[in-house]
């Protein structure tokens, strides 16, 4: 049985079959966050959305403690080299495997202080995770979704940064995952996004797809 748990923000452990992923680590100074980095002891590997600090976050320091990669576009994967921490740079398209897991990294629109903005779909046989990163609205993942599956999608809503609420509903339209949770969102002023008003969206959009609205903390059983 694997979980996915929201750490705050953008930030989630994920474990799919025997492997446990932290995706876009911040945690200290995270006013949202859930968990410490001491917390981690043995992760398989540490994805980065982004280089923007409530995304990188931790990651060097959680990589360096525990020898996990940061998997990252090339160039964040090199920046967290710079941290002396251990990296795995990629880029769009591109994908890695981690046992029976693939992680393939997909676009997002947005800005990083070095590389581009990037996605991550992880897929272990017929079940997918898609956390979006920092994205504004756009169509190409649903070439995405022809090819891998998408069971469980993490989006963001809180606007003024990334899409709002209805923009993200639409976004999920495009690709119809089982279950949608909402993140980025309410941890700061410019991002105090209502996410039942995504919910509202996503019934008119997407009233297949199932909303999920947790708080930071709460952990979400998923069944392989």
């Amino acid at each position: 049985m694997g979980y996915l748990r929201w750490l705050g923000h953008a930030a989630f452990e994920l474990k799919l079959g025997d492997k446990l992923f932290l995706i876009d680590p911040w945690l200290e100074g995270n006013p949202k966050a859930a968990a410490r980095p001491s917390d981690f002891k043995q992760i398989d590997a540490i994805l980065v959305t982004h280089m923007h600090n409530d995304h990188f976050g931790d990651a060097a320091e959680i990589s360096k403690r525990t020898g996990a990669p940061v998997v990252g576009v090339y160039e964040v994967a090199l920046e967290a080299e710079k941290h002396g921490a251990k990296g795995l740079g990629m880029n769009i398209g591109g994908s890695v495997r981690f046992g029976d897991v693939e992680v393939v990294m997909v676009p997002a629109y947005h800005t990083s202080e070095v590389g581009e903005a990037a996605g991550f779909i992880i897929t272990r046989g017929n079940l997918g995770v898609y956390h979006a990163g920092d994205t504004g609205l756009f169509g190409d993942i649903e070439l995405y979704a022809k090819l891998y599956p998408i069971t469980y999608a993490l989006v963001p809503i809180g606007g003024h940064f990334t899409m709002d609420p209805r923009q993200a509903a639409f976004f999920v339209s495009l690709f119809k995952p089982c279950v949608v949770i909402p993140m980025h969102y309410g941890t700061f002023p410019l991002i105090q996004a209502d996410p039942e008003e995504f919910v509202k969206y996503l019934k008119e959009y997407a009233p297949t797809v199932k909303a999920k609205v947790l708080e930071p903390g709460d952990r979400l059983e998923i069944e392989e």
